[in-house]
């Protein structure tokens, strides 16, 4: 179900597909802006906030994956890349360049809103700000179990959606090994080599924001035939 004022941004250079997907999305509970390359996104982004971004991948001029890459070192905001390349060694290049998901075109509009809804149910609810906080240390991260935030002295560290549903799920079964198939159902997606393969990456990539030495990990280390397992101090 949408929530009320959900704000997306559509950026995909084929005029008819913009409006197509403008004029669906919007009948089904969002407010979406649209972009026809990602200089014109980037120009949007300087002056409003969006709670998901829609991103073509193959565009004139910069492409989808270097917009991301550009969107992650400022920002959380989730990234739905859509793809003509349906390999499976691109769409794990969409996700190490800091996207939450992919769908390969050509897809059904009905498809695109299930996954958009799904990101959007995966990012945590705002917690009442005098609530105790549960805080789990690794090393020099802190990690606030209430919020879902991480935090290196200071300084938050920036997660995606998905990296928080992933230690909001650590974190909920702290010293106990998770398979990928466990988590990969616990992030709410499809069964298949191609996701575990996609859990791969992203654990590769929360490693690399919380352990010292993300090649041996101490804190988001792996179990032998068990899967993932977060042991913090």
């Amino acid at each position: 179900m949408t929530l009320p004022d959900t704000h997306l941004l559509v950026v995909d250079d084929d005029e008819r597909i913009r409006t197509l997907l403008q004029k669906f999305l919007i009948r089904h509970g969002f407010l979406v802006t649209t972009a026809r390359d990602a200089a014109h996104a980037r120009r949007i982004l300087e002056g409003l906030e969006f709670d998901l971004i829609v991103l073509d991948v193959m565009m004139p001029g910069e492409d989808g994956l270097s917009l991301t890459r550009h969107l992650r070192a400022t920002i959380e905001t989730p990234v739905l890349l859509l793809t003509a390349k349906g390999e499976t060694d691109n769409r794990i290049e969409g996700l190490e360049a800091g996207a939450d998901d992919y769908l390969a075109k050509p897809f059904e509009p009905k498809e695109l809103l299930l996954r958009i809804n799904a990101i959007l149910r995966r990012i945590p609810e705002q917690v009442v700000e005098d609530a105790a906080p549960k805080v789990l240390t690794l090393g020099a991260i802190r990690y606030d179990i209430e919020r879902g935030e991480m935090w290196q002295g200071e300084e938050l560290v920036r997660l995606t959606a998905t990296e928080i549903q992933l230690m909001k799920i650590f974190a909920a079964h702290v010293g106990e090994a998770l398979s990928r198939t466990k988590l990969v159902e616990e992030l709410g997606r499809d069964r298949g080599q191609a996701q575990e393969r996609a859990v791969d990456v992203q654990i590769t990539r929360l490693r690399r924001k919380i352990e010292d030495n993300p090649k041996q990990p101490s804190y988001l280390q792996t179990v032998r035939g068990a899967g993932y397992m977060l042991a913090p101090d």
